[in-house]
């Protein structure tokens, strides 16, 4: 595996390794951790942390390609590494390039951006590394992406972390958590325990107790809508597609994000996260996100 397999990663490949159909997800959390925070963050913050986070993301995009190619030469043998479009030394290479220029990116930001941006990177690794028949996987994973909101509000307040950003970090990870296991029985064709998966509906505890906005009723629907009909995919559907629920329910990650930007009442911060989630469903489409 990997002889005569090109040692320079064009856009096509480069684009299926870090799955980009999905970094609009890594957008809404970052804008979701900076709106949570009670800050406006600066333009030039905001773009910075943008950029920092999609490296971060698609080096672990490309390092979890590049540890699982013998794992991928049985399993998903169309894989860039597998069939043979780039060698895992290109691969490894990219990968780490990218994670250091992330953290290099978030240092610039303070110590406290640079902290949590470490431990990102960390997590990142850790999951890449040891996540196949680790039933610890989802959590690891989920973390890694409440940590993209815990970086961006250090980021933005310059060290503080006010409860509704823990709350939205807290929730962002319990989604993920039932979004990682699902995903782990893509090659199974069955989801064994529904239990896991009620992380899914944990963006709802943070509804207020007063009348809903226009806004948060919206945002509420479509993930109501959204998140159901991938649960039925995975589960009830007489002929199960997990893959395509699992794509879903990575696009959901937005809809969560506007969900709880608009709970908070940020409407237009809410109608960004709405955005990424159509984004990343067109995305989708050309680019396969799992």
């Amino acid at each position: 595996m990997g002889e005569g397999a090109a040692t320079m990663i064009n856009w096509r490949v480069a684009s299926r390794l870090g799955r980009i159909s999905n970094l609009p997800t890594v957008w809404s959390n970052v804008a979701a951790g900076a709106a949570l925070s009670g800050q406006l963050p600066p333009p030039a913050t905001l773009l910075l942390l943008l950029l920092a986070l999609s490296l971060i993301y698609t080096a672990g995009m490309f390092l979890n390609d590049a540890f699982d190619r013998r794992i991928d030469a049985v399993e998903r043998p169309e894989r860039p590494i597998p069939s043979g479009q780039v060698s895992p030394l290109a691969v490894f290479a990219s990968g780490f390039a990218m994670l250091g220029a992330g953290i290099s990116l978030l240092a610039c930001m303070g110590r406290a951006s640079l902290i949590a941006g470490l431990l990102l990177a960390g997590c990142v690794l850790l999951y890449d590394l040891h996540h196949k028949r680790n039933a610890f996987s989802p959590l690891i994973m989920g973390l890694c992406r409440a940590l993209v909101y815990i970086t961006s509000a250090l980021a933005v307040t310059g060290g503080r972390l006010p409860p509704p950003v823990w709350l939205g970090a807290s929730v962002l990870l319990a989604y993920l958590i039932g979004l990682t296991y699902a995903a782990k029985h893509e090659n199974q064709g069955r989801i064994q325990r529904l239990l896991p998966l009620l992380g899914l509906a944990a963006p709802l505890l943070c509804l207020p107790l007063g009348p809903p906005s226009w806004p948060l009723l919206i945002c509420l629907g479509l993930f109501l809508l959204w998140v159901g009909r991938c649960v039925w995919l995975a589960m009830f559907r007489r002929q199960r597609d997990i893959r395509t629920a699992v794509g879903g329910l990575i696009a959901g990650i937005s809809l969560s994000d506007a969900l709880l930007m608009a709970a908070h009442d940020m409407p237009s911060w809410a109608l960004a996260g709405a955005l990424a989630f159509l984004l990343t469903t067109q995305f989708q489409q050309r680019i396969a996100g799992t």
